[in-house]
This record gives C-alpha cells, sequence and structure tokens, in this order.
C-alpha cells in the first residue's frame, strides 16, 4: 500500500509542475502562478541520501525563490528525518491514513440547515469553497475559532483576484481535482477535494471555516469526496489529519493509519 502512495505522490504533481533531478531527491517546480510544491525522495532511488543533497535542494529553492520545503513518508523513506533536521528544517509529522476497496464507510449524520455537494467548474459557491480551507489552516484545530463570515468574503475576493479560483475550476473541467463543499446560504462553510490518478486518490485540504466548527461539517464533506471517488472508479483512497484530534474524524469513516507523513520546512527565526 505504502509503495502505491508514493507512486502517487510521484505522480500528481507532475500535472501543474516539472521535476528537477537531486539524485535521491526530487524537486517539484511550479510552472506558472499557484501553490509552490517541494521536493520529495525520488521514486525507485536506492542510494544513500545525505546532507548535501539536502544543501543542494534548499540553495535551488532559494534560488527559485520558492519555500523551502521538503514531503515525504516517514516509514519509506526513515533516513530523511535526522538529516532534514540537523541543515535546520522543522519537522511536522502528521498521521497517513487510508481506506482500502474492501472497506465499509459509516454515512455520517446530516444536518438540516447545510447542503452537501460536489462542485462544478462553474458553480457559484466554487469561490468561498475555494477560501474557506485558508481561513481553517490559519486557525487549526477542532475547537471553534474567531473567522467567520465577514473574513470569509475578504478571502473569497482575494482567491477571485489572484487567480486561485480561476486555476482550480480548470483542474475540476479537465478531471484533475474533484471539490465538494457544504453550504449554508450560498456560502461554502466547510470545503475539501480529492486529486485522483487511476484507481488512487489523496484527499486534501479539508476545512472548516473556524466560526462554523463543531457541526461536523468535515465529515460530511468528506463522505462526499468518498461517495464522488467510489463512482469515479477509486479504490484506494487516502489523506495526511493534521492531528490526532482529526486523524479520529476520519477514522469514524472508517479510515486506519498506515504511517507517517513528513513535512519539513525552515525553521521560523526565534524572536
Amino acid at each position: 500500500m505504502l509503495a502505491n502512495i508514493e507512486r502517487y505522490y510521484d505522480t500528481v504533481p507532475r500535472s501543474a509542475a516539472h521535476t528537477e533531478d537531486f539524485g535521491p531527491l526530487t524537486l517539484f517546480v511550479r510552472d506558472g502562478d499557484g501553490y509552490q510544491y517541494y521536493a520529495r525522495p525520488t521514486l525507485g532511488h536506492r542510494g544513500a541520501l545525505t546532507a548535501t543533497h539536502v544543501r543542494a535542494v534548499l540553495a535551488r529553492q532559494q534560488e527559485l525563490g520558492i519555500p523551502q520545503s521538503f514531503e515525504w513518508v516517514a516509514e519509506t523513506t526513515p533516513s530523511l528525518e535526522a538529516v532534514a533536521t540537523a541543515e535546520g528544517l522543522h519537522v511536522h509529522r502528521h498521521p497517513l491514513m487510508v481506506l482500502g476497496a474492501d472497506a465499509e464507510t459509516a454515512a455520517p449524520a446530516g444536518t438540516s440547515d447545510v447542503v452537501v455537494r460536489v462542485l462544478g467548474p462553474d458553480d457559484p459557491v466554487l469561490a468561498s469553497a475555494i477560501a474557506v480551507p485558508h481561513l481553517a489552516f490559519n486557525e487549526p484545530g477542532t475547537q471553534l475559532g474567531h473567522a467567520g463570515r465577514p473574513e470569509l468574503a475578504e478571502q473569497t475576493a482575494r482567491g477571485i483576484e489572484d487567480g486561485s479560483v480561476q486555476r482550480a475550476a480548470e483542474r475540476i473541467r479537465h478531471g484533475l481535482s474533484v471539490l465538494a463543499a457544504a453550504i449554508h446560504d450560498g456560502v461554502a462553510l466547510c470545503a475539501g477535494q480529492h486529486n485522483p490518478v487511476g484507481d488512487t486518490s489523496e484527499i486534501v485540504g479539508v476545512g472548516t471555516l473556524p466560526s462554523a466548527r463543531r457541526r461536523g461539517l468535515a465529515q460530511l464533506v468528506t463522505a462526499a469526496l468518498l461517495a464522488e471517488a467510489r463512482a469515479g472508479g477509486v479504490s484506494t483512497v487516502f489523506l495526511s489529519a493534521g492531528d490526532p484530534d482529526v486523524a479520529r474524524i476520519y477514522a469514524r469513516l472508517g479510515f486506519q493509519p498506515i504511517g507517517t507523513a513528513v513535512i519539513a520546512v525552515i525553521a521560523e527565526p526565534a524572536e
């Protein structure tokens, strides 16, 4: 299963990025505007991974003006964490969870004032669905937070202006991404997506407006994405949970831990 996930991780950025070869590491560089990618262990590489390789990637990322970041699966590249930490990167570990083809999923209870649906490229809710995860991840966790409708309106306007909404619409149009949202009064209160590659897909970016948390909306959106993925022929769905509390939410839908997703970024200087 982890080998399948590694192949997926190597494939999915290539629809919007080109690669640069650093031996045991591959740097994905975004083509055009949008979300900037990261470096990952090179698929199938058998040689040693050293500090020299990490430094070379960091230097290239700095030269390109993109985030100095790495992503990998701890169980398949166990040596990278110590090297990254020694080079000053701050490591974040997240539960990697999978729902296999034979897993049964429990449908969560809905809520009467919210509609959950998959969004098309011209859906009027798309702009707020792109915006809401940004606010969610700025206030991580599962507790009620500050950001509400005014902040969502501001973030929605930014997404329209910077092209994020148009890029998402094109990915939907070409079958690269599927977005779902929990909608109230014409606005997405929670949204997320899955990005299918063959019979495998990753659910990413599921986030609830902080002021609308504790209503089960993330479960509803995830269940909608799962149903769409299954209907589209996807047999293996996986995700990385932000923390153990979030992992427990996904476990209620049938996801099981399979490993550890690791993100390493240059540590912020101490104030």
